[in-house]
């Protein structure tokens, strides 16, 4: 598999230099021919083992991004696992020092995910503000009262609170920046999917995804697919190559999607023959 060493030297950091720029030069690419998918076969793209790591975690976040499997009858943005970085950026502590700063910089919002496991998701702010405002006008169009609250929640909570959670008596304080907050404003942003409370906190909400609860199943039922595929295989492995090309049955995420986030995750792992990049189970 190629790796990508850290920078000792001035020659080195050029030359990550040069890595990066390249990369950000497919990303381009990649992004066209994301919008074009239904135009170009399988075979066209580039195989996965020739973007399986990147030089650093903005690299990696904005190619993902533009990969992002299209989901028919779905308004979800694109989303990044954080473990798919951890498969994509070979120091961990990279990762989490550069995630850290896009998301202080409010480039990124990470959201703790509802699906039983320590799962992470990573969406672009604009992203986030552009489904925030398609909720917003579909409230108006419905002529659903006390849709201020939304501006409310951009301006004033989503531009200051950059954690995964808040608390009750901090939204309202928050909210009230923008007006006097009632009831039915936290109802209504839980309602659109905004908000949900936490179980063992019900003074706490999370931040979460609109739309989002039918890809969390099929992102868990996806996992377990690729893994008893691999499992019925002789030592549990196959060619990375012949690996990618499968078809899930239960997700509507593509195996790249399952690959990278079970690499990362440490349920897979990776190792280079003369013939190519193998994937086999690491744990049972």
């Amino acid at each position: 598999m190629k790796r990508i060493a850290n920078p000792e030297s001035s020659s080195s950091s050029g030359a990550k230099k040069r890595r990066r720029e390249k990369e950000e030069e497919e990303i381009g690419c990649s992004h066209a021919a994301n919008e074009d998918r239904g135009k170009l076969s399988e075979d066209q793209c580039h195989p996965l083992q020739d973007e399986l790591t990147f030089s650093d975690t903005s690299v990696a976040l904005r190619m993902m991004r533009a990969q992002f499997p299209r989901i028919e009858q779905s308004s979800v943005p694109p989303f990044i696992l954080q473990s798919q970085l951890y498969s994509s950026v070979n120091d961990r502590t990279q990762v989490d020092r550069e995630l850290e700063s896009l998301r202080r910089e409010k480039v990124v919002r990470v959201f703790k995910l509802n699906t039983g496991q320590d799962d992470h998701a990573i969406i672009f702010l604009d992203d986030y503000l552009n489904q925030v405002d398609r909720i917003e006008k579909r409230m108006e169009e419905k002529k659903q009262s006390d849709v201020e609250v939304f501006k409310w929640f951009k301006e004033h909570v989503i531009d200051s609170r950059l954690e995964p959670g808040i608390r009750h008596d901090e939204l309202c304080s928050l909210l009230s920046l923008g007006g006097t907050v009632k009831d039915a404003h936290i109802t209504l942003l839980i309602n659109a999917g905004l908000l949900t409370r936490q179980l063992i906190d019900p003074d706490m909400y999370w931040f979460t995804v609109p739309s989002v609860g039918k890809l969390w199943k099929g992102l868990l039922q996806g996992r377990k697919e690729l893994l008893s595929l691999l499992k019925h295989k002789r030592h549990k492995e196959m060619f990375l190559a012949q690996l990618e090309k499968k078809r899930l049955r239960f997700s509507p995420l593509d195996m790249r999607f399952h690959i990278r986030d079970l690499i990362g995750s440490g349920h897979l792992k990776t190792f280079q023959t003369t013939s190519g990049l193998v994937v086999r189970v690491s744990r049972d």
